[in-house]
């Protein structure tokens, strides 16, 4: 094992005393093309071009001498330290940070960043790299070959974003720039580079306590499944009558079954759920409160109008499609998780072609239930049904005001299920 491994991070100013010092004394010096070329690497150390850190790590793991290995940034955040420590290896590190790049995108932007999600983009991540971006007002991708600006804004079609475009920081070829997503696809973007997708949603106004995204939620509402009329708020008409309250609010809509049905959801950071039948928008409200991207769709345009004006009073972002299922969804990004308020087999069938991992729906009677059981699960589902059935109390009385049954499906993907 090497004698020392020394890490070091490089943001295009001069090195530190530590880091100096510690090159010199170098055997081995792992890095990217433009880390080996620095005039402070001892010219007879052995070179390691950092391609697979896996594979350099084993090559340090077996040299006897001083090791450095040269990263961008900080190397400690999302860098070449959590690999060089694992078990593994067995590799013991000494640490000389740089300022990280997504500081660095965010001072030459001139933003603050306590209230900024920060994802890594790969190829294999891109899809959910994305989904933070549509439900967070403010996001730092670290992008990789393959998952860039440009493939960035492609998924975003649709969902305005502002982005501005870090290249090569800290080196001679830094450049920025500023643009809309749907311009970013036109340009060859070079790497690495730090993109801040920056939308419309709500801003910290003062300094928090928390890094990220703050758990107390921007509207201040404590809980989730809230009471309808909690949602039928942000639909009153202009002379405040309460037009909002009409049939829409059937037995999906209760808050009972929006807790079971979120329950079984699970909804997350870089998941997209797809709503069918969003009525008065209360379950996409709720999914994006948990920090998922959401598509609510419904063919009426009262309730589109409903659901969007109960996205902006709980400060969310939810993409509200107007259309009829099952043809509306062919258009749609491939969902992670789908609730369906509507539609019945039909557009089962059509979201279980997208092969979404779970699909919750409900059905008002057994035979509803047991044709939606059948279709689902001849399409590569495992599915479980559950009666239930909520009894609303007056408690000053003891009476019963409402009493609601309805048939809870859950359909997981067979291949995922337990």
């Amino acid at each position: 094992m090497a004698d020392r491994v020394t890490v070091i991070g490089w943001d295009g100013s001069p090195l530190t005393r530590a880091a100096t010092a510690a090159l010199s004394a170098a055997t081995l010096v792992a890095g990217a093309a433009h880390h080996l070329a620095l005039a402070e690497v001892p010219r007879d150390a052995e070179r390691i071009r950092l391609g697979s850190v896996d594979l350099a790590a084993r090559r340090i793991a077996g040299h006897r001498g001083s090791a450095v290995v040269l990263a961008d940034g900080d190397p400690g955040f999302f860098g070449v330290v959590r690999t060089l420590r694992a078990p593994e290896h067995g590799l013991e590190v000494e640490v000389v940070p740089a300022v990280s790049s997504v500081a660095t995108a965010f001072a030459r932007a001139g933003m603050p960043w306590d209230d900024a999600q920060v994802v890594v983009a790969h190829p294999r991540t891109l899809r959910r790299a994305v989904n933070v971006c549509r439900a967070h007002h403010k996001v730092a991708v670290l992008t990789s070959p393959g998952a860039g600006p440009a493939e960035l804004a492609l998924l975003l079609d649709g969902v305005h974003r502002t982005f501005v475009i870090c290249e090569e920081l800290g080196t001679a070829r830094e450049r920025v720039t500023v643009l809309t997503s749907d311009k970013a696809a036109d340009h060859s973007w070079r790497d690495p580079n730090v993109v801040i997708v920056v939308g419309s949603g709500p801003t910290t106004a003062s300094a928090g306590w928390i890094g990220g995204r703050d758990p107390a939620r921007p509207d201040g509402v404590r809980g989730w499944a809230l009471p309808e009329h909690a949602y039928h708020r942000t639909g009153r008409g202009p002379a405040g009558d309460d037009r909002a309250r009409t049939a829409e609010s059937t037995e999906g809509e209760s808050a009972g079954m929006r807790a079971a049905q979120l329950a079984r959801l699970g909804p997350r950071t870089g998941d997209l759920v797809w709503d069918i039948g969003s009525g008065t928008g209360a379950l996409a409200v709720e999914a994006a409160r948990f920090g998922a991207a959401v598509i609510a769709v419904d063919r009426d345009a009262a309730a589109c109008a409903r659901a969007t004006a109960a996205a902006r009073s709980f400060g969310v972002a939810v993409q509200v499609v107007q259309g009829l299922a099952p043809h509306v969804l062919e258009r749609l990004p491939e969902p992670d998780v789908v609730r369906i308020g509507g539609g019945g087999v039909p557009v089962a069938l059509a979201v279980a072609d997208r092969r979404p991992e779970r699909i919750v729906t409900h059905a008002s009677t057994r035979d509803q239930a047991e044709a939606l059981v059948t279709a689902l699960s001849g399409s590569g589902y495992t599915v479980e049904c559950a009666l239930l059935q909520s009894v609303d109390l007056d408690t000053s009385a003891w009476r019963e005001r409402e009493r609601s049954v309805a048939f809870l499906l859950c359909a997981v993907r067979s291949d995922l299920a337990p």
